[in-house]
């Protein structure tokens, strides 16, 4: 058996019963070293396998070839369906007969960021990733263009990096067309971690911001607002 796991934010707590139980049965969980790091304190007497960036395909068949044998969870951040190694885990199953997969999923970082902040996702929502490492820019810019078009609430995954510095500047300079200066916006970095900060902000604000790999950005749409000092959304229940 292979669980493909989402464990959340990192911290315990938001992890779901479901996850836990999963990682409690497996014989060896399986993970990229930032996300094994994060598992080890709170799952001391299990076995674990890591490698690093960009091996997800050698993560995957490993864990695969694993659990034809034993019992094993493949850990990722959030949920495993959200820019996870669940569908690729599907991808490759065909290659080993008798191993059965089950999806447990997670809390991703656009709710569990999105609760730090307020209530910024009541209403339609776009989450895009800035990453272009799978993802030529030039479909992202499109994306970018569409979501602010439709008004959409807007989360961005992966704004930034030491190579990709100034992602969230061209973001914000797309959305800028499309958005005032003044729509509110916000961001969390370490979501449930040591470390956690977290800031609402202008989008003219937002462009000049510094963040990274661990930050999750929201982009609010016409209606978002502050609320008591939080970032809110409404639905429209209050009006109908």
């Amino acid at each position: 058996m292979l669980y493909v796991v989402g464990f959340g934010s990192g911290a315990r707590d938001c992890m779901t019963a479901a996850a836990e139980q999963a990682l409690l049965k497996s014989d060896l969980i399986i993970g990229y070293k930032t996300y094994t790091a994060l598992m080890k304190p709170f799952f001391p007497d299990k076995q674990f396998l890591e490698n690093g960036m960009r091996q997800e395909t050698e993560r995957v068949r490993l864990a695969l070839e694993y659990a034809q044998t034993q019992t094993v969870s493949l850990i990722c951040s959030g949920d495993p369906e959200l820019y996870g190694m669940a569908a690729l885990a599907y991808e490759y199953l065909a290659e080993y007969p008798g191993t059965d997969i089950e999806i447990i999923p997670g809390i991703t970082a656009a709710f569990s960021g999105g609760a730090v902040l307020g209530a910024p996702l009541t209403h339609d929502t776009a989450i895009i990733s800035l990453s272009d490492l799978l993802t030529p820019m030039e479909k992202i810019e499109t994306r970018l263009r569409c979501a602010a078009e439709g008004d959409f609430v807007i989360v961005l995954y992966n704004p930034s990096s030491k190579q990709r510095a100034d992602y969230l500047q061209r973001a914000c300079d797309i959305l800028l067309q499309f958005r005032s200066p003044e729509t509110v916006c916000g961001y969390v970095r370490n979501i449930g971690r040591d470390g956690e900060h977290s800031r609402i902000c202008t989008l003219s604000e937002l462009r000049d911001e510094q963040v990274d790999m661990f930050t999750t950005v929201y982009i609010g749409n016409s209606e978002t607002k502050i609320i008591a000092g939080k970032m809110v959304t409404p639905r429209g229940y209050r009006h109908a």
